[in-house]
């Protein structure tokens, strides 16, 4: 089995070594060189679309900000899974907004804005304070603004109305603040047979917008929520593969904060810590092979490798941490790889991840000085 990855970053590499032991080839096609490359190595395997479709048997993707003509060419030649509604539903937040709608799932109140007489309809509609997302485009806390007060509509429009400028399809979504207890995420699979497998709920723990650890969490009421909310969504666009949801907690109540239909960084913790990894899964789903176990097996949380291109020794023998580095070129803020970190138990992994305060560098690894100081 010939596996199509649009997209040559981590997650194709991770499916890749994922998908080697079950005999399922990766390769990856690079959307802005338009090479098909090896997904480990980098090595250029080929070029065009046409050709790297021809040489697969199923197409998948590793992100959802895919130019739209490239999902219609892969639609149309019947391999793409998910689906091409799913990953333009995760690349446009309209129309992410629009199927949790149709889903009749829990998600913050919004207002689309595509004109300044939007924008103060969607102050009066949504009311003040209101979070301000650029529609396409915008991740890891790119590409959104606060406002807070009357004082800030003039210079905030400012900035919103190049953003809209810069795209003709660009728009901006105001959403309701919700003062969230904390953030949680479900990443789960759905197989061609409808049928569905959730791992455990992970608390995610955010810096400047970008995610720095996530820990599996054991909460039977908030799991019994994101399953159902997971489903309802993953039934409606008749889903095949790994989708991630982004929630926030609202003393117990869940609401839908996004959505990825991927394998997820906040999953990443399923490599040592479920029977089944969700690069794993996502390949079974989509070349048709029975979902494997997302129990989890042992404590786990992941956090994120920041700017950095090595990490202390000291890290590298503490009993139960894992790296997983991307082999990418050393960038501020961009994402160099994880680390797992397992235990036997909740106390113990709190514990462990409490000492790599200790040997980590606070600047690059904020979460883990703050979960320090609350467990000491």
């Amino acid at each position: 089995m010939h596996v199509l990855v649009l997209g040559a970053g981590q997650l194709a590499r991770m499916m890749s070594l994922a998908g080697a032991p079950l005999n399922i080839e990766i390769s990856a096609f690079d959307v802005n060189s338009e090479n098909i490359v090896h997904p480990l190595t980098q090595t250029v395997l080929g070029h065009g679309l046409e050709n790297a479709i021809a040489q697969a048997d199923v197409i998948t993707a590793e992100f959802e900000h895919i130019p739209h003509d490239v999902l219609d060419v892969c639609e149309k030649s019947g391999k793409f899974l998910p689906s091409t509604e799913a990953i333009k539903a995760g690349g446009d937040r309209r129309i992410e907004k629009a199927l949790l709608d149709d889903s009749q799932v829990k998600n913050a109140n919004y207002y689309i804005i595509n004109n300044r007489e939007d924008f103060d309809a969607a102050i009066a509609h949504v009311k003040l304070p209101m979070v301000l997302k650029s529609a396409l485009g915008g991740y890891d806390g790119k590409g959104q603004w606060r406002l807070k007060s009357l004082d800030c509509v003039e210079s905030i429009w400012q900035e919103m109305a190049e953003c809209i400028a810069a795209t003709p399809t660009q728009a901006i979504v105001a959403e309701a603040f919700i003062p969230f207890n904390r953030e949680v995420s479900l990443v789960g699979a759905r197989a061609k047979d409808g049928s569905v497998s959730v791992y455990p709920l992970a608390e995610n723990i955010h810096t400047d917008g970008v995610l720095s650890l996530s820990t599996a969490i054991d909460d039977l009421e908030l799991q019994s929520q994101a399953k159902q909310m997971f489903t309802a969504i993953a039934n409606r666009l008749d889903y095949v593969g790994v989708l991630a949801l982004e929630f926030f907690d609202v003393n117990g109540q869940l609401l839908v904060n996004e959505i990825a239909p991927r394998v997820h960084n906040s999953g990443h913790w399923t490599q040592q810590g479920a029977e089944t990894c969700q690069f794993e899964n996502h390949l079974r789903a989509v070349c048709g092979l029975p979902l494997g176990c997302t129990k989890l097996v042992r404590p786990t949380a992941m956090i994120n490798i920041l700017g950095e291109d090595s990490v202390p020794d000291a890290l590298l023998s503490t009993e139960g941490c894992h790296v997983h580095w991307y082999g990418k070129e050393k960038r501020a803020g961009r994402k160099m790889g994880h680390i797992n970190v397992c235990a036997q138990s909740t106390t113990d992994l709190q514990h462990t991840l409490s000492a790599l305060a200790e040997v980590l560098d606070k600047a690059v690894y904020p979460a883990i000085h703050e979960l320090a100081k609350s467990v000491n």
